[in-house]
């Protein structure tokens, strides 16, 4: 009977300290895990507001007037018009030119006589682009531009 006591007494000791060990490597690693994934989320976060704005020039063929908006999911126009096209599209470029276009993101069609337009898209990083262009994919021209800052 003593050797039972004895044998139960060690293996709920034992027990006791691998579950202090478990809890304690449970807490460690949670709180390594938490610090990155905050700071993460920080910077994730300073990215999502980002907001850049620009007036809209026409070409020497084409007018384009009003101003944009880009944030990290949508695009607005305001007191837009442009001149009548076939295929107008909003794009997101590095520049104003036609391999600015074939290189950018294609956001949405444009309707050219609507002053207040808004395109939504999923979050992303919109600092890689310094302009919108809007192009006619039908007679592949640039109506106008708006550099953003």
């Amino acid at each position: 009977m003593r050797k039972t006591a004895t044998s139960a007494a060690a293996i709920l000791a034992l027990s006791l300290m691998l579950s202090a060990c478990s809890g304690a490597a449970t807490d460690t690693s949670s709180s390594e895990s938490t610090a990155p994934e905050s700071s993460e989320t920080e910077t994730d976060t300073e990215m999502m507001h980002e907001e850049l704005t620009g007036t809209f020039e026409g070409t020497s063929e084409h007018a384009v007037e009003g101003t944009v908006t880009v944030s990290d999911t949508e695009i607005v126009l305001s007191g837009y018009s442009s001149d009548e096209g076939p295929d107008l599209n909003i794009y997101l470029t590095n520049g104003n030119d036609e391999d600015a276009v074939a290189a950018g993101m294609q956001i949405d069609s444009v309707v050219f006589d609507e002053a207040s337009q808004t395109f939504t898209f999923d979050a992303m990083d919109i600092s890689g682009y310094d302009t919108v262009v809007i192009y006619c994919d039908k007679v592949k021209a640039i109506f106008g531009s708006a550099p953003l800052a």
